[in-house]
């Protein structure tokens, strides 16, 4: 397996570890045509929607995208475009950064597995349409961490009728 396809399985193991223990299922389209990458799913629900979904287009990146207040990362236009139209089941892009050297990417002993980096993530339902031609850098601020109580807390809005 290559570099990239390392960082896109890592990943996935992220979103997979966050949003098993959040307490939901997670589901993959078999081809990623549309810009999603992985769906959640909550069983049923308290809210006004039953068993409320959100999709996820995953990115990583090694580079140095951050600074004290936004991660800036170039996306492609196809995904940006695909991502900001409204859609029945609301999409968010996730950004997992990843130490540049593997041998960083996880540090295991009998007490614990560590995962680096950490995942950001931002909804882009509702952004203008863009005059350039290939891709558009996003800002994602620094405190949109893709945590658990993070992810809880947009599966809760999502049923409730509300966006991520």
């Amino acid at each position: 397996m290559d570099i990239n396809q390392q960082k896109e399985q890592f990943s996935s193991a992220f979103v997979r570890v966050v949003a098993t223990v959040a307490g939901y299922a997670l589901y993959k389209p078999e081809v990623d045509e549309d810009s999603v990458d992985w769906g959640i799913a909550a069983k049923r629900g308290t809210g006004k929607l039953y068993s409320p979904r959100l999709e996820l287009q995953l990115k990583s990146t090694s580079r140095n995208v951050i600074d004290d207040s936004y991660l800036r990362y170039p996306l492609s236009l196809k995904n940006y475009n695909e991502l900001r139209v409204k859609t029945h089941v609301p999409r968010i892009l996730v950004l997992v950064l990843i130490p540049e050297h593997l041998s960083d990417w996880l540090v295991q002993s009998e007490t614990e597995l560590l995962m680096r980096h950490c995942a950001y993530w931002i909804s882009l339902g509702g952004k203008l349409e863009t005059q350039n031609r290939t891709s558009v850098t996003i800002e994602i601020p620094r405190n949109n961490q893709f945590t658990v109580e993070v992810l809880q807390s947009m599966i809760e809005r999502i049923g409730n009728g509300g966006s991520p």
